[in-house]
Order: structure tokens, then C-alpha cells, then sequence
């Protein structure tokens, strides 16, 4: 068995096999495909705005590819999950129950219904939402009434919960959802991260009323920016585009806007980018996959540090790869992020936990033991597809 940390940069260097002197980035995008071929379509019609056929097909292909009913493509992630909590009916000073340990924008979008972030504690099996200590949680502190699941401590209405598919693992979503239905509580899935990650043979984005992805630069896919809000409900669909789009009525001249709306349409050029994108999703699902186990195999003989394996019940697009330090050696995790980032190898900590940033400080939480514990051990690898060709 190696020990040091001179031994993990030496078994990064042969996973990744830079030449002397390269930069290794954490996540690059790959445009390998009809990408060309797309913009040029979009500039050569002057279709590059917010209405085209490459936003149609964007959405039909996503749809297909997840196998949801539908799915409405929006200008980014965080926009995506905005709309699924107001769509679910997150009002103002309700409560949402997320992770602590999450991306910013959870929480963001929370805050953009005026609502409150109410953060719950992960598991490191899956480093998403724990249900079953969230059960535990609830069972304390909420009391369920005829207008809806309470928090006896706030007296606040808690009306959502968000498990966030962290670096493309899936949450175990089936105990959530009977917590979410013990509770009556609308079940959102933050997938922006996982797609092309399935929990159970299915696609992520299945459980949810409503699903959130990302198409951000340093995902999967990439559309330049983008996201897209999926769902089996046609209705909800129809008021995700009609919401999305400005809530403007259909009409050959008139503008007559029958709600307040939001312009959070996706430009037809960057839809194109996207559909280019997601035909080649399937091969760089592939590809990091098989980084992913050749990073498994070559962490199997380093004592003290662990490469994070999908969980059982999931296949997942390892958006991220991640290792994992024990405990004991948790004080290394920020000496080898130096070390890598020195010799050109990008890695970063896991996010800083929510309750901790300053506009969050005075959310309510659970005991946040595993999350708090993880945040200090943690660490992503290089993971862009490419690194996986030819594995």
C-alpha cells in the first residue's frame, strides 16, 4: 500500500497521463460531433434567438433520452429550479428542505420564492440526502394538518423537499418518496448534475413532480449556458413554457401577458449547441465511466483515501469524480489540494456548506454530522470525458 500524498499525485499523473508540463482542468466541454454544423444552421437562417427549431428538438430529445413526458429548456440551471418550486407551489416563507451540501443555487432558488431554506444532512453512501435520518428529523420536529405538513419549532408551512444528485450519484429516491408522501411534501429533484445517471434502471428526474438540469459549461453536456425543467405532468409542462416565456398569449401582433411572467427562455443557438451536445451524451457517458474505474482500480492500493463508487441501486455519468480521505486523515485533504493544483492537476473541495455562507446563516437545520464531516475530506479529480478515450 503508498501513504503519502507524493503517491496520489503519482497515481493521478498515471490515470490522466498528461504530457510534461500540461494543465489538467477538472471538467472541459468536448464538442466532437454536429456542433459546426448546428450554428452555422442557426447563423445561415438568422434563427438565433429565443424561438427556433433547435429549441423545439431540444426538448423533444431530452424528453426522449430521460423518458419523462415532457421537458421545457430554460437559460440555466438555476432558473430550471426556480420554476419547479413555484410551479410545485413554494410560497413565500415556507420552508424547503435541501441539503447543507449543495451548489449555491438550491438554496438560491429557494430565496427567489421568498421561501426559506431549511437544510437536512447527507449520507455518505450516496453524498446526497439522507432519507432516512431526514425521517428521523421530521417525525421531531413536524406535525402534519389538514393545510399541510408544519414545523413545530417555526410554525412555518413545509412545503418541498430537493435532493440534490451531488456530482451525478443519485439520492436513494424511493425511501425520499415515501417520506415526501408520509409528509405531503412535493418531491423537486436538483439533477442538474446527473444526466445520463439512473437510479434503478430509470433516469434521474423520474421521482420528482418536477426536475431541474444544467447544461452550465463544466456539465455533461453543455449548451454554453442552459437548463431545462423535465416533468410527467403535461399541465405543469404548459405553465413552465408559458411562465418561462414571459407568460405572453399567443398571438400574430398583440403582446398580452396574462400573469407575471419570466424571461427565462433559451436562445435558439445555444439549443443547437445542446442537441449537438446530446448526441454524443451516450459515448461521454461511456468514456467517464471508464475513468471512472480505471481511477477505482489505481486508488485500490492507497492507504487512507478512498475513490467514491457509484451506490448500488445506481448507474451514474460520474460527473465528477471524487475521492474520499478517512478521517484520520482528513488535515491531508488540503495539503494534496495545494500539491495537485502546483503541479497543474485541478482539483477543489467539496462546496462550502450552506448554513455556513452568511445569507444562510440564520436557516433552520438538523444535526448536519456526515455533511460537516465530508466538506473537510472530500475532493474532485479531473473528470472531463476525454480523459476516459481509449481507457
Amino acid at each position: 500500500m503508498r501513504h503519502n500524498l507524493d503517491d496520489i499525485v503519482s497515481v493521478l499523473r498515471e490515470v490522466l497521463l498528461p504530457a510534461d508540463g500540461d494543465f489538467v482542468s477538472l471538467h472541459e466541454p468536448r464538442f466532437a460531433g454536429n456542433e459546426w454544423a448546428y450554428l452555422k444552421e442557426c447563423l445561415d437562417t438568422g434563427w438565433v434567438s429565443s424561438v427556433g427549431a433547435f429549441v423545439d428538438r431540444l426538448e423533444a430529445d431530452l424528453a426522449a433520452y430521460t423518458g419523462v413526458k415532457r421537458a421545457v429548456v430554460v437559460v440555466n440551471g438555476t432558473a430550471a429550479l426556480h420554476m419547479c418550486l413555484l410551479l410545485a407551489g413554494v410560497e413565500a416563507d415556507d420552508e424547503v428542505l435541501i441539503p447543507a451540501m449543495t451548489f449555491v443555487a438550491t438554496a438560491n432558488a429557494v430565496a427567489y420564492c421568498g421561501a426559506v431554506p431549511h437544510f437536512v444532512d447527507s449520507e455518505e453512501r450516496t453524498l446526497g440526502l439522507d432519507p432516512a435520518q431526514l425521517a428521523d428529523y421530521l417525525a421531531e420536529i413536524a406535525e402534519v394538518t389538514l393545510d399541510g405538513c408544519h414545523n413545530r419549532t417555526t410554525g412555518r408551512r413545509i412545503k418541498a423537499v430537493v435532493p440534490m444528485h451531488t456530482f451525478g450519484h443519485p439520492v436513494d429516491l424511493d425511501p425520499l418518496l415515501e417520506v415526501c408522501q408520509r409528509y405531503g411534501l412535493e418531491l423537486i429533484e436538483d439533477a442538474a448534475e446527473s444526466l445520463g445517471s439512473r437510479y434503478k434502471g430509470r433516469h434521474t428526474g423520474n421521482w420528482g413532480r418536477l426536475s431541474a438540469l444544467s447544461f452550465n459549461g463544466n456539465k455533461i453536456i453543455t449548451s454554453g449556458g442552459g437548463g431545462a425543467i423535465l416533468t410527467n405532468d403535461e399541465e405543469l409542462a404548459m405553465r413552465a413554457k408559458h411562465l418561462t416565456t414571459t407568460a405572453k398569449v399567443p398571438h400574430r401582433w398583440a403582446f398580452n401577458h396574462d400573469m407575471i411572467g419570466y424571461n427565462y427562455r433559451l436562445p435558439n443557438i445555444n439549443a443547437a449547441l445542446g442537441c449537438a451536445q446530446l448526441e454524443l451524451l451516450p459515448i461521454f457517458v461511456e468514456q467517464k465511466r471508464a475513468l471512472a474505474e480505471r481511477y477505482r482500480l489505481a486508488f485500490r492500493d492507497i492507504a487512507g483515501v478512498r475513490f467514491f463508487s457509484e451506490p448500488d441501486f445506481a448507474t451514474s455519468n460520474y460527473w465528477l469524480n471524487t475521492i474520499i480521505f478517512d478521517e484520520e486523515r482528513s488535515a491531508d485533504r488540503d495539503k494534496l489540494l495545494a500539491l495537485t493544483n502546483d503541479v497543474g492537476i485541478m482539483t477543489r473541495p467539496a462546496w462550502t456548506l450552506m448554513h455556513k455562507l452568511p445569507m444562510f446563516v440564520e436557516c433552520p437545520r438538523m444535526n448536519l454530522r456526515v455533511a460537516e464531516s465530508l466538506e473537510k475530506r472530500l475532493m474532485n479529480i479531473p473528470s472531463s470525458a476525454f480523459l476516459g478515450e481509449g481507457i
